[in-house]
């Protein structure tokens, strides 16, 4: 069956759900999605984490004045940079003789290029993060992998260490390494295989398995020597559909499960043929806390408003870990040697 059978709204919908399918690293991090973007002052996305609050005390029948809390939710600011599209023409040989399943033969390729694209960039944002106010940051905890000397155990736990200091929830986390680190996991007597652990999760999901309360997944995009622990809310990403044109006859956008994507199919005259077009705009920053660590290697979020630009520094120069600064601590970078 031919896209010119086939109604917008069917062919989008399939291709959303192809789309979820064929992400992987997307998958692991804070989405949100919407169809007919409307526009943005500087194409500025603001997405809301839930707030974090610390809960006050009192001693029973003393009396004392109850102090007010502020229930300050973190928002991030996330800057679309990206037009992901593929522009297919489809000629009337194609159209006619050679496209018998649109599904397998049209949309599988389209949404799996687009996946794939939105999977490359969130491992560039790990590799060099930045915020969505022009600061690049530095992971607040950098951890050293020894390949073939440390057991990836044991850097696993030193990695949850350094998510539960910083007071990162315990559900949700996950491990993406490049394929020295996954090496150094499928070699470990304490490392849970995906295969052997009853899951119906498959390698092409990138899953290999759990160890230290992380999914772990492997990621070609990474460098070999590279590898971040993280939760869920570490990096956030947003993707947009752009609105159907108006001149357009045939069209639709959808978002599904923090994807989406915009089709359109149009008639160009210079060639005498139909072109498929699917866009997805895409934009994502990593996520700073404000706050400090006290004596003893606890995270402590900051009472008070810091300014975007006070952030956590790196190249020589650390920020006092006394100081109230925003902070990447909801990752951390594993490098191996």
């Amino acid at each position: 069956m031919s896209v010119s059978t086939i109604k917008a709204e069917k062919v989008v919908a399939a291709a959303l759900g192809l789309l979820e399918r064929d992400l992987s690293i997307a998958q692991l991090v804070y989405r949100e999605s919407s169809a007919n973007f409307k526009g943005a002052a500087g194409d500025i996305v603001t997405m809301t984490l839930p707030a974090y609050l610390d809960a006050n005390e009192r001693a029973l029948r003393s009396g004392g004045a109850r102090t007010k809390s502020n229930l300050a939710e973190n928002k991030i600011a996330v800057k679309l940079t990206d037009d992901l599209y593929i522009d297919l023409p489809i000629t009337d040989e194609e159209l006619n003789l050679d496209i018998a399943e649109f599904g397998r033969q049209v949309l599988n390729p389209v949404t799996g290029a687009i996946a794939r694209k939105v999977d490359d960039k969130l491992v560039a944002l790990m590799a060099s993060p930045t915020d969505g106010f022009g600061n690049d940051l530095v992971y607040h905890t950098d951890l050293t992998h020894t390949s073939g000397t440390d057991d990836p155990y044991e850097t696993a736990v030193d990695a949850r260490a350094a998510l539960n200091n910083a007071r990162v929830p315990f559900t949700e986390r996950a491990i993406v390494c490049g394929s020295d680190l996954e090496s150094d996991f499928l070699k470990s007597e304490h490392f849970v295989r995906a295969d052997q652990s009853g899951t119906t999760q498959t390698l092409r999901e990138a899953r290999i398995g759990r160890v230290a309360g992380f999914e772990v997944y492997s990621s070609p995009g990474l460098a070999p020597d590279e590898g971040y622990a993280f939760h869920r809310t570490a990096y956030a990403m947003s993707n947009l559909a752009p609105a159907v044109p108006a001149g357009a006859p045939w069209g639709a956008v959808g978002n599904y499960k923090g994807a989406a994507i915009r089709t359109v199919r149009v008639f160009d005259p210079n060639e005498v043929e139909d072109r498929l077009v699917a866009d997805s705009w895409l934009g994502a920053s990593a996520v700073t806390d404000a706050g400090h660590f006290d004596a003893a290697g606890r995270f402590v979020p900051s009472a008070t408003e810091v300014a975007t630009n006070e952030v956590e520094v790196g190249g020589g120069t650390p920020t006092e870990d006394s100081e109230d600064v925003r902070r990447l601590v909801r990752a951390v970078k594993i490098t191996v040697e």
